[in-house]
């Protein structure tokens, strides 16, 4: 199994050592054609550019450099065995037997390739359970694809959904907030946070100029209320969420 060091090693090679750059553009695109489930014809078939048409035959050319090493990089561990069970009847149906409940979690943050994995594991039954929220969809720079949860529901129609509005960390004010500001995202499933821990203090938006001028004001803010000395806490009491 190639590491992204050593796949991007190989990629360098066969771009002719044009820098780290568009080295790591290409390993980046590389990537999200094979988290796509597109094959190198299939990504040279689909190029919009110059620079695709390009990407797509070095990954032709990655792929057959791979296959003389015997090797695999971190990408093909989840995209191998989906074709293959697209592919193989009699393996699909071994892993379905074998696998009969599976629990999905952070679906939201599923790409194409996982997403049809899962489906040809659990099969037509659909017995599975997937934790999801597409208000916290953050990856899809590498490929994680929020519709995976509105195919979901197309795709398993009796799928029963669950809300965990609940929330056990936060105060009402900071939920509040919250709602506020994810309310304009484009919604899958509406949602209300709320906690029991009451209202709680009011919540300080703080601009700040850059990093040091950030960490700066929150130490200074330990140091305005007091909040070391004497009997009190320390320095090393306190964490920093980031």
């Amino acid at each position: 199994i190639l590491d992204s060091t050593d796949s991007a090693k190989i990629i360098g090679e066969l771009l002719g050592g044009t820098g780290k750059e568009a080295m790591f553009k290409a390993q980046h695109q590389i990537s999200l054609w094979k988290n796509d489930l597109k094959t190198p014809e299939e990504a040279v078939q689909t190029a919009s550019n110059a620079w695709e048409q390009q990407t797509a035959r070095v990954y032709a050319s990655y792929q057959e450099t791979l296959q003389s090493y015997q090797a695999v990089d971190f990408d093909d561990l989840i995209r191998l065995p989906a074709v293959l069970l697209q592919q193989n009847s009699e393996v699909r149906n071994k892993w379905q037997r074998r696998l009969r409940y599976l629990l999905v979690d952070e679906c939201q943050d599923t790409n194409t390739c996982q997403f049809t994995l899962m489906k040809l594991l659990t099969g037509a039954e659909g017995m599975f359970t997937a934790v999801g929220d597409d208000d916290q969809s953050i990856y899809a720079w590498r490929g994680a694809n929020m519709e995976n949860l509105r195919k979901m529901q197309e795709d398993y129609p009796q799928m029963k959904v669950i809300k965990l509005e609940q929330n056990y960390r936060s105060t009402a004010r900071i939920l509040k907030i919250a709602n506020k500001v994810i309310e304009n995202n484009p919604k899958l499933f509406t949602k209300k946070l709320w906690s029991q821990f009451g209202e709680g203090e009011i919540v300080k938006v703080v601009a700040c100029q850059s990093e040091q001028h950030e960490a700066d004001w929150v130490v200074s803010q330990i140091v305005k209320q007091k909040l070391v000395g004497g009997d009190k806490t320390q320095y090393a009491d306190f964490a920093v969420l980031y």
